[in-house]
């Protein structure tokens, strides 16, 4: 054996150097969080000039004898995944990442090359334990793997393997960038690259599914393979007219790179995210930590839905819960106008913790549905409802009054003020009034059923565009899940039409936990002020009624 490297140097020279090299003892550790990783430059410190024939030989024989010595340790059961993500310049590694992590604010998304400029780290744990499953390490972009590929042709032996020649090149002047760069070749980007897929367990490559299938890229997966980990192509915009999959994948065959997977960071799936997960752990000795991470991340998903679903229950209580009484003679349009603008807050108020609830914080970082026009709308536009199908009792109309439900028991002899009322703003529900309103002259203005189911509607429809939607979304592009909007010229066309798969219900229709709203003007805090007193009172109808619209949401799919 030789014995001449006197490198003081504890880590180890060689295959898998990095692997065998217990991070643990290093006295750099880096802080908790995202934070830019330095890989070591250390790993070359062992390698020789290369200017000589000679020099190559004796090197090759100093890293083959270290061969010989290190033993490879792949990850241990109890150990975290450390997952390189890497790919061409400019295909959306970052967005991938930021859509894995829920995370709007890691690192930077622009449409532009060279975004990522450093290795950033970032964790996925368990929620329940806090035990950290997977570190993902967030690469610069390859940009020049042929140039880089022509200079290890002509610089390396070819009968040397991979991490050899990789190591030889990250040895170099060209591999350091900056001053110490002494030629016009930079390929310290590359560099920075390599040196985070010698340190870690498995990479994906991402993969610009609309991209034509260029000599640059395999070259990218040549190099790729020098490293000797398992790498797993990730096909990213797959949403996109433009893809092209099948001829990626045939490239991909013929590198003996059979296990790729989709995922686009834009328009979201989680059976996309979980077919990620199954295929890396395919790839793997030891998947316990993927397994616990799948396991956990479908709790979440589970959970989340049935959170969001009791959010819409709540809102929708608390609106059809909502009265305001005024005497007999009154002019009910202030009253109205001040229980429109009621609910457009509650509505808004709805819709951002929709939002928060599955990490869309701030649309100045990541463009959310609340961006398109269909939510953008007044929920009392009559033009709204009509493009939803919904058509309003016979008096119904339009305007500032759209929303309108009164008593018909409690209009009494005033049957003028009644008919114009309800000529302008309709829903007269005849089986609301009692007969102490009629006998003292009160009217009680509520939200009409039409009302209600289109904030049902818009509610439900949200929560499939946040669930479809990727937190690498920079702009407000068309709704995913959309159906087409129905409109009609013929008001009465969609009246009571029961098989509208728009709404959740027909209008005349409304389910009994929101019938039963209507006689418990306790139970809303837009009635009373008292917010936690009124939710405490409708929470168990909020549960009954999330059941519901879960059902419904079921069935609509069905039917799609």
């Amino acid at each position: 054996m030789n014995n001449n490297n006197n490198n003081s140097d504890s880590r180890p020279k060689s295959l898998f150097a990095d692997k065998a090299y217990d991070a643990s003892k290093s006295s750099t550790k880096p802080t908790e969080g995202t934070l830019p990783i330095d890989i070591s430059k250390e790993q070359s410190a062992g390698n020789t000039d290369q200017s000589t024939t000679d020099s190559r030989l004796t090197d090759s024989s100093v890293l083959l004898t270290s061969l010989m010595d290190a033993t490879k340790t792949t990850i241990a059961s109890d150990e975290p995944l450390k997952l390189a993500v890497v790919g061409h310049t400019n295909t959306g590694k970052t967005s991938i990442l930021r859509t894995l992590l829920r995370d709007v604010y890691f690192g930077e998304v622009k449409n532009e090359a060279a975004t990522t400029r450093h290795v950033e780290r970032a964790q996925l744990t368990d929620n329940q334990t806090g035990e950290v499953l997977v570190t993902l390490y967030d690469t610069p972009g390859l940009e020049d793997a042929s140039g880089l590929m022509d200079w290890l042709e002509d610089n390396t032996a070819s009968r040397r393997d991979g991490i050899e020649r990789l190591q030889q090149f990250l040895a170099t002047d060209i591999a350091q960038g900056g001053d110490a760069l002494g030629s016009s070749e930079d390929y310290s980007q590359e560099a920075k690259v390599i040196r985070q897929l010698l340190a870690s367990d498995m990479a994906i490559y991402v993969v610009d599914a609309r991209e034509p299938v260029l000599g640059k890229y395999k070259d990218e997966l040549t190099i790729l393979s020098w490293a000797a980990i398992p790498v797993m192509p990730v096909f990213n915009f797959t949403d996109s007219q433009d893809a092209n999959i099948d001829e990626w994948q045939t490239m991909l065959a013929r590198r003996n790179l059979h296990i790729s997977t989709r995922f686009d960071s834009v328009a979201f799936e989680f059976a996309d995210e979980m077919r990620l997960w199954q295929n890396l752990a395919t790839m793997l000795t030891h998947a316990e930590m993927l397994e616990q991470l799948m396991e956990r991340r479908t709790e979440n998903w589970a959970r989340l839905y049935d959170e969001a679903n009791i959010i819409i229950a709540d809102f929708l209580l608390n609106v059809a819960a909502f009265v305001q009484e005024i005497n007999e003679d009154d002019d009910p349009m202030p009253v109205l106008q001040q229980m429109q603008e009621a609910v457009r807050q509650s509505e808004r108020s709805m819709q951002h913790k929709l939002l928060n609830l599955y990490k869309f914080y701030d649309n100045a970082v990541a463009a959310t549905p609340l961006e398109l026009q269909a939510y953008q709308q007044d929920p009392f536009d009559p033009e709204l409802l009509k493009s939803y199908g919904i058509r309003t009792t016979s008096g119904a109309a339009a305007g500032a009054l759209l929303g309108l439900g009164i008593d018909a028991a409690a209009l009494g002899t005033t049957l003028g003020l009644g008919a114009a009322i309800g000529g302008i703003a309709g829903g007269l529900l005849s089986n609301t009034g009692s007969i102490a309103d009629k006998l003292s002259g009160v009217k009680r203005l509520y939200i009409d059923p039409a009302t209600l189911t289109l904030l049902a509607t818009r509610a439900m429809d949200l929560l499939v565009a946040v669930r479809h939607r990727g937190h690498a979304a920079t702009d407000a592009t068309q709704l995913l899940y959309a159906k087409e909007q129905i409109t009609t010229d013929d008001d009465n066309e969609l009246a009571d039409d029961e098989s509208n798969p728009i709404t959740p219900w027909p209008t005349h229709k409304l389910p009994s936990e929101l019938k039963k709203a209507r006689g418990k003007p306790q139970w809303s805090s837009l009635s009373s002020g008292k917010s936690e007193q009124a939710q405490s009172l409708r929470i168990d109808a909020a549960w009954s009624l999330s059941s519901k619209l879960q059902a419904r949401s079921a069935d609509n799919l069905q039917m799609d």
